[in-house]
């Protein structure tokens, strides 16, 4: 019978990564707006190779899944004229004009901080674009701050390290 290593037995101490310890970068919207963001998702999608009565399977074209962002909306710069800002580059509803991707794309930037603030982790997203926009709910019994909630699409991720 193999003996265990001690190693494999005995706790290993580690520093995990906490959900608080986020900084995140787009052009345009100040950093301390942002309250939560998704971390990026991928889809591997399959490809079904038919034969006879059996199949078999290979991997098909990754897709990236949509993230999402919870900002403060602040007064002043106003969340949502920064983030309409955005939106106008892709399309301005007063005119009904539409923008080329390179206006309206852009490259976000998700660093996962240590406890001392280092950069631990680091996701480039590229290709980033607002799919959808609520800029919250307004209440007279409420108390709340008011939150803008973002739909983000990307063309794909990178992860650093």
């Amino acid at each position: 019978m193999p003996i265990l290593d001690p190693n494999e037995i005995m706790f290993t101490a580690f520093e995990p990564t906490v959900q608080n310890r986020f900084i995140m970068y787009i052009d345009g919207i100040p950093s301390f707006m942002i309250k939560s963001a998704s971390a990026p998702n991928v889809n591997l999608n399959e490809i079904k190779i038919e034969h006879i009565n059996v199949y078999r399977k290979l991997k098909g074209k990754a897709e990236w899944q949509d993230m999402t962002l919870s900002l403060y909306n602040p007064i002043s710069p106003s969340g949502q004229q920064v983030c309409m800002e955005w939106i106008r580059l892709s399309h301005e509803s007063v005119t009904g004009r539409d923008g080329y991707s390179d206006f309206y794309k852009k490259d976000l930037n998700l660093s996962i901080l240590g406890p001392v603030g280092d950069v631990v982790s680091e996701w480039i997203i590229k290709g980033a674009f607002i799919k959808q926009s609520n800029f919250g709910t307004y209440d007279w019994a409420n108390q709340d701050a008011v939150m803008i909630e973002l739909t983000i699409g990307m063309d794909y991720c990178i992860l650093n390290y």
